[in-house]
């Protein structure tokens, strides 16, 4: 018969398990409601008569609010918990994306695309929050895996299903099912049975305030991880935001093409992030040290961004398909290994700030990314610049993980 501890440990791992899962899923929501604006913006394009540029200013307006609010949504996950602020940023999210199906021009949307900003600002910090909180340090890799397929998940789900109801139904129904299906996340999430917080790790004093953002700002790891996840970033919106109209109006395909291949890019990103995730925990076990293994994942990721940009943008349109699916790898090991690594360096004290600084700056890639792209289209009829440029940033990537953050390791931020 199982001890009263035995059953304690069960139903805490239960509950731990059950967090993630809901985590996982409203990233996965997260992307979806983010995502759908490319997939339908061949149609929103033509409809209201829109230029690169104006697709690209409402791509980028998202981020105009998105950046600012993982200030906000961090320091909110310190002070008012990190449950009540995924809740209301959920709920915001949602809305924004059920009414873009009643915009009825362009500036509209840019009013509902700041407002999806705002509301998904809150996905990340609150998460990492709720993850150094419950989850072990070894099973962090893991655990963002999970909600890195999420986020993958809903990319992919975001233009094969919303590429398929784009095409049946048109671009509205497409924001009027994904709003309303948003909204039932918050059935399963309001009963869930919180689990208890991981006691502090020895040495470490994980209790009492925070440490200040100035605090945060003057650590060197920050920087890194900060600069080093927008490098990250900038191909991921490239490709995320200008993927479907690249497949549609440079290589020709039909929506439904476009549907079946762009989701498997984000799709086979997934795998390869479990697996990816599955593998460093497994070399870690085995003895490795742990800030190794985790930069020698993101050097990994960046080394097979660069490749697939490159074959993008000098290699024939059948290199340049392949590039696209080749970078469903990089995708994969980045899209675990950029939180887990901050994570790790923040500690359960502060991981909800510290996130709302690195994915706010990585979030300003989203801003500057998509206008550079229209931009760079616009001027040279090709998005071949555009791919050198994602080259580029990738390479300062490699520094700021590379050179600049030196371990992942807990920082101590002592008594405040």
């Amino acid at each position: 018969m199982a001890t009263r501890v035995e059953v304690h440990a069960t139903s805490a791992i239960a509950a731990t398990r059950a967090l993630v899962i809901l985590l996982a899923v409203a990233v996965f929501i997260n992307s979806l409601d983010r995502g759908n604006f490319s997939t339908a913006s061949p149609l929103i394009k033509d409809q209201f008569k829109l230029t690169n540029y104006q697709i690209g200013l409402l791509m980028s307006a998202f981020f105009w609010t998105y950046v600012p609010g993982h200030f906000l949504t961090g320091w909110l996950s310190e002070r008012i918990s990190a449950y009540r602020t995924l809740t209301l940023g959920l709920l915001i999210w949602s809305v924004a994306t059920l009414l873009t199906g009643f915009a009825t021009g362009f500036a509209v949307l840019l009013v509902l695309r700041l407002l999806l900003g705002l509301g998904e600002s809150a996905g990340w910090p609150a998460s990492s929050k709720l993850l150094s909180m419950h989850v072990p340090p070894e099973r962090l890799a893991s655990a963002n895996a999970v909600a890195g397929a999420g986020l993958m998940l809903g990319n992919g789900a975001g233009i094969l299903i919303g590429g398929l109801v784009v095409a049946h139904f048109g671009w509205q129904a497409l924001f009027l099912a994904f709003g309303a299906v948003s909204l039932l996340w918050l059935v399963p999430w309001l009963r869930l049975k919180r689990p208890a917080p991981l006691p502090p790790a020895a040495g470490q004093v994980d209790h009492g305030p925070a440490p200040s953002f100035g605090a945060m700002l003057s650590r060197r790891e920050m920087w890194g991880t900060a600069l080093g996840h927008f490098c990250n970033n900038y191909p991921y919106f490239l490709v995320l935001s200008w993927l479907p109209l690249y497949l549609v109006k440079e290589q020709g395909y039909s929506l439904t093409a476009m549907a079946w291949l762009g989701g498997s890019v984000y799709f086979l990103s997934a795998l390869f992030g479990v697996l990816g995730a599955r593998f460093a925990e497994g070399w870690m076990a085995r003895g490795a040290d742990p800030s190794r293994v985790r930069k020698v994942m993101m050097m990994a990721c960046l080394v097979v961004a660069l490749g697939t940009m490159l074959a993008c943008a000098l290699g024939s349109p059948a290199m340049a398909v392949a590039g696209l699916l080749a970078y469903s790898l990089a995708n994969g090991l980045g899209a675990f290994s950029v939180f887990s690594i901050g994570q790790t360096l923040a500690g359960p004290r502060c991981a909800g700030k510290w996130v709302g600084i690195q994915n706010g700056v990585a979030g300003l890639s989203g801003v500057i990314g998509p206008l550079v792209t229209g931009w760079s289209i616009d001027v040279t009829g090709t998005y071949r610049a555009a791919f050198l440029i994602a080259a580029a940033v990738i390479l300062a990537g490699m520094v700021c993980w590379g050179v600049v953050v030196r371990r992942v390791e807990p920082l101590d931020w002592g008594e405040l």
